[in-house]
């Protein structure tokens, strides 16, 4: 021990304590980067397998006939034209004009016939709403090849086969998922600002026009999204009511028939699969922050 640690012991003593919580603080900081580095790696792997078969879609969709038949793993050349040539061998492109025009008439019917249904369940009181609101949702449990034959015979008999209103028109008189998705959101606003617009004077319709949905546009998205996606990738409702009339086939038909002329060809059915997949990918893309949060905050409150 040198003089000055026997003429300033505490002074030692503080050196030494400050040495010990930098190395603590060292440690620290190194279990935390060692565990972000293996918790992104394993979301990375994760990430890396869900990916893997929309990489194998757009990578077999610009190889060619030989190249796709032999299984190689990277096309080479670059075969581009195949984009150019699904729409040429089918009428691509107006299978996709009448699913987006189903899709975007889908997506507006449910939002607009959901947004009431859901206020009234959440923001009024009034006898009978718990026993309405479990009435809906025991429609959900209720199969959907139950009602097929009668809704068929129903549409059947009033000639709307084949068109679009069985499509679209149902989508008019909501769903009890959307009134679900739409309630749990609702019910996370603060009752003392209905409270306060009742006391400015705003009805009922003012009330949800101008307050409830302006603040609850993350989940009026989400709800939007999903039926679009529905109405987009659905393929049973265009083949019950359109198989009839070529012209009004979607999607998801022209797909099936698409398999049936080039189904050794997996090249031209990657191609198609990818044209499928790319409006949906990129409205998500550009949308996902908004859906997300619609999604999350829905369960905030019961």
């Amino acid at each position: 021990m040198t003089i000055h640690d026997q003429i300033n012991p505490e002074s030692n003593q503080s050196d030494k304590w400050r040495e010990d919580a930098r190395r603590a603080k060292f440690h620290k900081r190194r279990k935390r980067f060692l565990f972000a580095v293996a918790n992104h790696s394993v979301l990375i792997a994760m990430s890396a397998v869900f990916m893997m078969p929309l990489f194998l879609i757009v990578v077999i969709s610009l190889m060619d006939f030989q190249q796709a038949s032999r299984r190689a793993i990277w096309p080479n050349p670059f075969i581009w034209h195949n984009y150019i040539e699904v729409f040429q061998a089918v009428p691509f492109l107006h299978w996709t004009l009448n699913t987006l025009f189903v899709s975007v008439l889908t997506m507006i019917g449910t939002v607009v016939s959901s947004v009431p249904p859901a206020y009234v369940l959440s923001r009024l009181n009034w006898k009978g709403r718990q026993t309405s609101f479990i009435i809906i949702l025991a429609t959900m449990m209720l199969p959907g090849q139950v009602t097929m034959i009668p809704v068929y015979v129903i549409f059947s008999k009033i000639h709307w086969i084949p068109s679009f209103y069985p499509l679209i028109v149902p989508a008019f008189f909501s769903s009890a998922f959307s009134i679900f998705l739409l309630r749990q959101f609702f019910t996370t606003i603060p009752d003392e600002i209905s409270d306060a617009a009742r006391i400015d004077g705003c009805s009922e319709w003012q009330l949800m026009m101008r307050i409830v949905i302006p603040l609850a546009k993350p989940a009026i998205s989400a709800v939007g999204l999903f039926a679009f996606l529905g109405s987009w990738n659905d393929f049973f409702g265009p083949l019950l009511y359109l198989v009839e009339n070529k012209d009004l086939w979607t999607l998801g038909i022209g797909l099936t028939q698409f398999q049936g002329i080039h189904h050794v060809d997996k090249n031209m059915m990657m191609t198609a699969s990818a044209l499928f997949m790319l409006p949906v990918i990129i409205i998500f893309f550009f949308s996902q922050k908004v859906f997300i949060e619609g999604v999350t905050l829905t369960g905030v409150k019961g």
